[in-house]
């Protein structure tokens, strides 16, 4: 069996990634890493900056909201991702159209507990089609202005009664999450600027009448799995299986079905290439240097991290649920964390004694980052311990 050792991994991760080496422009790059995490919208340009030259806003609004060819779109773990067209209907059919059915039916066995209605389908059925028919009617609205013209939306439910995490949920939050996880209406542009959440929505036939083709799920998740062995491979089983939320077992068959490659880590850990997948992208790269932000998809495409930051700098910085915050990157290893604080300097830690040369070079990157954010102040959606730390 063939093996490769941690430092040829972070030699690949360096080019593949655009981390040494950079990309051309925005859609390349959520091409290429299948996707970039936007449960938290400024990780999206955050990552982008990362891995572009002159990188700006602009580039990537235009391709989200004006040449449309990336679309944000639930995926992988329920997460919420910028994809292009093609991998969005890769990853729909491999693993967004799964989440449809029970969460639907979560919600309409809510309605009817908490008395919204007796008959939750058909309740649901109706309010999903008077919100249709409002975009239609207005083009895009934010859900504020649904919630006026479909007064069904102003409900509220209740979720954790005597816990500590509790509360009410709107309906218009379900119902809005199932029209998109179902493809009928899409995100648009957010109600405020690059760092705001709360988007417009829009018929997705709208913004893509051509729709996402219909794929077959077992094709869709052995190429969804060829993909992330070319982004992110070598892995193991378990990586790819957390990476994509899937099961054990269809995780396996995915692999099975393309004929991936067994290939043995430094550590002991059987991992897996593409078949097709060469020895190079191995040598070594000159040094280099990242400032990648929370979610990132460098930093989420494993479930074991160990090859690239150890197990105790680990506990400071991901989250109990295992999202990532922000990371200094050396030659392909986590050496700190970064956060901004509210006048706009962006403190670092970090966890390793680290050369002049190299600190100077974090020092740079640093003071490019202030630059580029300038005014602007960005707040994870996921705070870390490192990170809380860090604005103490």
């Amino acid at each position: 069996m063939e093996s490769m050792s941690h430092e040829e991994r972070r030699s690949r991760l360096a080019r593949r990634h655009y981390l040494a080496v950079a990309a051309t422009d925005v859609t390349t790059v959520a091409r290429d890493l299948i996707g970039l995490h936007s449960s938290d919208p400024t990780a999206v340009y955050l990552s982008c900056r990362a891995r572009l030259p002159d990188f700006t806003v602009a580039d990537l609004e235009t391709a989200l909201y004006d040449h449309r060819t990336l679309l944000r779109l639930l995926g992988m773990r329920r997460t919420m991702f910028v994809v292009t067209p093609e991998v969005a209907a890769m990853m729909n059919a491999a693993c967004t159209r799964s989440y449809l059915a029970p969460q639907r039916r979560r919600l309409v066995r809510y309605l009817e507990d908490q008395g919204v209605t007796s008959d939750g389908d058909a309740w649901l059925a109706a309010v999903e089609a008077r919100t249709l028919s409002a975009l239609h009617r207005l083009g895009e609205a934010t859900a504020n202005e649904l919630r006026e013209v479909v007064p069904e939306l102003q409900a509220k439910l209740s979720f954790g009664e005597g816990k500590t995490w509790g509360g009410q949920v709107g309906v218009s939050t379900r119902v809005l999450f199932l029209l998109a996880t179902g493809n009928r209406i899409v995100r648009a542009r957010p109600r405020g600027s690059w760092i705001s959440s709360q988007y417009r929505w829009a018929l997705f036939e709208d913004w893509y009448p051509e729709g996402l083709p219909e794929l077959d799920v077992a094709r869709a998740q052995q190429e969804l799995a060829e993909r992330w062995l070319h982004a992110f491979g070598p892995g193991t089983l378990q990586d790819l299986k957390w990476w994509t939320g899937w099961g054990i077992a269809a995780t396996r068959r995915a692999l099975e079905g393309i004929g991936a490659k067994e290939i043995a880590l430094e550590g002991g850990e059987t991992g897996y290439v593409h078949p097709a997948d060469g020895e190079g992208d191995t040598e070594q790269l000159g040094n280099w240097v990242a400032l990648l932000p929370s979610l990132d998809p460098t930093v989420m495409g494993w479930k074991d991290r160990r090859w690239y930051v150890s197990e105790e700098a680990a506990r400071g910085m991901f989250d109990r649920n295992g999202n990532a915050g922000a990371t200094i990157w050396v030659d392909g290893r986590v050496v700190g964390g970064w956060a901004q604080a509210s006048n706009g300097i962006v403190r670092t830690q970090l966890i390793e004694a680290l050369d002049a040369t190299t600190v100077d070079a974090i020092e740079r990157e640093v003071q490019q980052l202030e630059r580029w954010l300038g005014d602007t102040r960005i707040t994870p959606r996921f705070r870390t311990p490192l990170e809380k730390r860090l604005l103490e």
